[in-house]
């Protein structure tokens, strides 16, 4: 938990100073949703790294995840610039989709499924606390000292990362037999029905969620003149309601069932974010309004991820990173179109638009269910 808040921490604070790297960069910031973009779909080539995992083992999966990380942040920290900073993120989030699916597949193996959803809500509270801690701390350093001040740190905290994961997991691993062939594993999950389908949510949500992550910096700003300080406040305020989420999931998931977690998530993140632009008048309603739409995308995405670790046991780490693309894909969609709905139609539109995704998850979730019931 506490080495996945400092990858989470690199991932999440472009969102909310998303106008402030754009101006200490010189540029607009349709250049920087772009960046998101290329970001996401080059994250969306993960799968082509989730062989490792099953094939070297757990251990190399997450080190190697973490030595792209170290090198994308050491670049900006050597020399900051508008390319340093696009080929940073994109090594950035590679990393991290590098890390995260082996250190689920380690879990995955250990512990049973019937207690999965509440191991993995602990290692989820990551996310959360990148937001709490994290980009507060960010936004502390880009206040004082520019926009490039983080990268130093997050090079310095790859390290300590290296280190400790190098130390900390074993090398020889019973609990996880090693695979020869890697289109095997391909194979099993695409053909699954309710694999694919529950790839398919991945995208859905995520294309939602990206829709208001990117967005929300630059409304706040627009509505009411937030600055960095305030910026990184809200930040906070929307890492307390993932950490809600997270504690949902860890309390409630495996009692009622992953689907029907995941279903409710869904019900829930299409209502907050219809919501959101009626309440969002004035600044408190915003952050309240924020404050439900991320307290239930974050049940949708810890109900989620056990759910998807059990659907090919034979390619765990292939299963889980080919989950992790359909949540490139779908953050690549959402950022994609965010400035263009919102420069064009305004937040409503934004908000409407992440309904419709939800909506999108409901359907692939009825589907996976009717298959498995079936099989």
């Amino acid at each position: 938990m506490f080495l996945r808040t400092i990858l989470n921490t690199a991932h999440r604070m472009v969102y909310p100073f998303l106008p402030i790297f754009a101006r200490g960069l010189g540029v607009e910031f349709s250049a920087m949703s772009l960046l998101m973009t290329a970001r996401s779909l080059i994250g969306s080539a993960s799968p082509i790294f989730a062989p490792v995992a099953d094939r070297r083992g757990r251990k190399f999966g997450m080190l190697l995840g973490i030595s792209v990380f170290i090198l994308g942040m050491s670049i900006v920290a050597i020399y900051p610039s508008f390319w340093t900073l696009a080929i940073a993120l994109i090594l950035a989030v590679l990393g991290k989709y590098m890390f995260d699916p082996s250190m689920q597949a380690y879990f995955g193996d250990r512990i049973p499924y019937a207690q999965r959803g509440t191991a993995l809500a602990v290692t989820e509270v990551a996310w959360s606390m990148a937001f709490i801690v994290g980009v507060p701390v960010m936004g502390f350093l880009i206040a004082k000292f520019g926009w490039s001040a983080p990268f130093p740190l997050l090079t310095l905290l790859g390290l300590v990362m290296l280190f400790v994961v190098w130390r900390i997991i074993p090398s020889e691993d019973s609990h996880h037999q090693l695979t020869n062939n890697s289109r095997d594993g391909y194979r099993a999950v695409f053909s699954s029905v309710p694999a694919l389908a529950g790839m398919s949510i991945a995208l859905w949500a995520s294309a939602g969620n990206e829709l208001v992550n990117v967005i929300f910096g630059v409304w706040l700003e627009d509505s009411f003149g937030l600055r960095i300080a305030a910026l990184a406040g809200a930040s906070a305020v929307i890492g307390l309601s993932e950490l809600g989420g997270e504690g949902l999931v860890a309390l409630t998931t495996d009692k009622l069932g992953k689907p029907l977690a995941l279903g409710i998530g869904l019900v829930g993140n299409a209502l907050a974010s219809i919501l959101l632009p009626f309440i969002g008048q004035t600044q408190v309603g915003a952050l309240i309004g924020l404050f439900f739409f991320y307290i239930t995308f974050e049940y949708i995405l810890v109900s989620h991820i056990p759910l998807m670790t059990e659907l090919v046991p034979s390619a765990r780490a292939t299963m889980l990173s080919l989950n992790v693309m359909g949540h490139s894909i779908g953050r690549a969609l959402g950022a994609f179109l965010a400035a263009i709905i919102y420069q064009q139609f305004g937040f409503f539109s934004v908000a409407l638009s992440a309904v419709v995704f939800n909506v999108g998850g409901l359907i692939a979730l009825g589907i996976m269910q009717k298959r498995q019931h079936k099989g």
